[in-house]
């Protein structure tokens, strides 16, 4: 792979996920429908069993189908959602970006330290992490489609860069007074017995699910990720469309950062690594969830759900801190394997 080309991931027909899958004119047989019904739940089905398994396991079920252990968890993992959900807009065209982990640190570091040094009001340190993750993903953007160098190692450039940049502006510290105390409140606030973070993430989720599916917008990112050739010669803009979902993924990104902030009720110098590798477990399995075959913001969600459900029930059954990555990393391999398994098995490549 050079470093002066841009690879790409094909993820689907041209005209996005409901375009391939039956030949026009053509009734699906009962037993391909019952095929597909199978692919499109089996991860919703294989969540519902890891809830069973550790509800019923000894070792954890006295703590883990609890309704407070419910809220930890949507609300802890809020923050992986959202990030997960930045994941998949340049991965619908075909591109990674594997500097959002450290845009949403930036994001966070830079909204805390504004209050925190600068003084500056609630609303406005809020606008400026978010603009700086949007302002950051468009450089990633311009790098990647006007120069055309590779997303994999661009992105991976500036995840270090910003990761060099949060230490120097922390000098190392964790930022933890000046935080105007309105945003930790909402962080650990209910509504409806829920977080109120959990209803950004839904808020976030239903917007990207409108987006890449019901508008002419989403469609043509699906017709890039399948052939950017293809999309261009019918008028798509691809550069111009590409670049978009950089910089929507850096400002989500952003967004990701300040409800880390109000969750944790500080910032910490961190590259946001930690973030990035659940978010993009939970981006390829969702990505055979749904919509098998093409990452979409439903089977995200439940790619997170899965993914943290497991996490959770195997710490709360005594499995040592070496369980965490472990899973998130066989996830992430297995997911990635199970969305280029579907992708070829549909006539499209994934990878």
């Amino acid at each position: 792979m050079s470093l002066t080309s841009t690879e790409h991931v094909d993820t689907g027909p041209a005209d996005g996920p409901d375009a391939g899958t039956t030949p026009p004119g053509t009734a699906a047989s009962p037993s391909s429908r019952l095929k597909g019904l199978a692919e499109r739940n089996a991860l919703l089905a294989l969540l519902l069993a890891v809830i069973a398994f550790f509800a019923i396991y000894p070792e954890s079920s006295d703590t883990f189908f609890t309704s407070s252990n419910a809220s930890v968890l949507l609300g802890n993992q809020s923050v992986v959602a959202l990030l997960a959900l930045a994941v998949i807009l340049p991965l619908v065209t075909g591109y990674f970006d594997f500097s959002l982990g450290a845009i949403a640190a930036t994001s966070s570091v830079l909204t805390a330290g504004l209050m925190s040094f600068s003084d500056l009001s609630l609303g406005l340190a809020i606008a400026v992490g978010i603009g700086v993750g949007a302002g950051i993903g468009a450089i990633n953007g311009v790098l990647v489609t006007r120069f055309g160098l590779n997303s994999f190692v661009t992105t991976l450039g500036m995840a270090t860069l910003l990761g060099g940049l949060i230490q120097w502006y922390t000098g190392g510290q964790t930022i933890l007074a000046g935080i105007d105390p309105a945003l930790p409140r909402f962080g650990s606030a209910t509504w409806l017995g829920l977080p109120r973070v959990v209803f950004v993430v839904l808020l976030a989720t239903v917007a990207l699910w409108y987006l890449l599916s019901q508008t002419p917008f989403g469609r043509s990112l699906y017709a890039i990720g399948s052939n950017p050739r293809s999309a261009r010669l019918v008028g798509v803009r691809v550069d111009r469309s590409v670049w978009t979902t950089f910089v929507l993924a850096g400002a989500l990104a952003g967004v990701t950062g300040v409800l880390q902030l109000a969750r944790a009720g500080s910032a910490t110098a961190d590259n946001g690594t930690s973030l990035l590798f659940p978010a993009l477990a939970a981006a390829f399995l969702g990505a055979t969830a749904v919509v098998p075959g093409f990452f979409n913001a439903v089977g995200t969600i439940i790619g997170v759900l899965f993914v943290s459900v497991a996490v959770s029930g195997l710490t709360l059954s005594g499995a040592s801190a070496w369980a965490s990555p472990v899973f998130n990393g066989a996830a992430l391999l297995v997911a990635v394997g199970l969305s280029h398994y579907l992708g070829r098995h549909r006539g499209v490549g994934t990878g």
